[in-house]
């Protein structure tokens, strides 16, 4: 992603190499009438990169594109990696977080394993000076406990968390 980017890999990896990692493990029981619940609301990730192995081969993960809600099919022993929150106001919007849920299956149960990638405690959450050539995307600096705080104050509902960031 640095390369993509045009930017040296430790610029990135710095970020990712010395923070915290948290793990979580889904369980969704299959629900007879899965037509009215969903397993996960709507939202982004806040933090930088999520990988997550769907366990089995029920599909639930899914992604919005387009204003369009796309099924992740399993790939048995692969991961799927979401870009989070913290990555796409690091990137300044040049890697946009991405909007998912998870939604229950009628007759079997579904497992996923959910790794969330941190920065280090003491980072300052704001886009790369490499990053700021498009003043009018540009998001708010911040350290990563007044993030945390503004995410979690949020209702858990599409990426509107990221509209309270942006400057503009």
């Amino acid at each position: 992603m640095a390369k993509n980017l045009g930017l040296k890999r430790e610029v990135i990896a710095d970020k990712c190499i010395h923070g915290m990692q948290k793990v979580r493990i889904n369980y969704y029981p299959p629900c007879a009438q899965a037509e009215k619940v969903v397993g996960l609301s709507s939202h982004s990730d806040a933090n930088l990169l999520t990988l997550v192995l769907q366990v089995n081969h029920v599909q639930g993960l899914q992604i919005k594109r387009n204003g369009s809600w796309l099924r992740v099919k399993p790939v048995s022993g692969a991961f799927v990696v979401n870009i989070g929150d913290m990555f796409e106001v690091l990137t300044n919007g040049r890697y946009r977080s991405i909007e998912h849920r998870a939604v229950v299956d009628p007759k079997e149960e579904r497992l996923s394993i959910a790794a969330f990638q941190f920065p280090d405690i003491h980072t300052m959450i704001g886009p790369l000076k490499e990053m700021t050539g498009h003043e009018d995307d540009a998001y708010k600096t911040s350290d990563l406990e007044s993030f945390m705080k503004i995410f979690f104050a949020t209702k858990l509902e599409g990426k509107n968390f990221l509209e309270q960031m942006k400057l503009n």
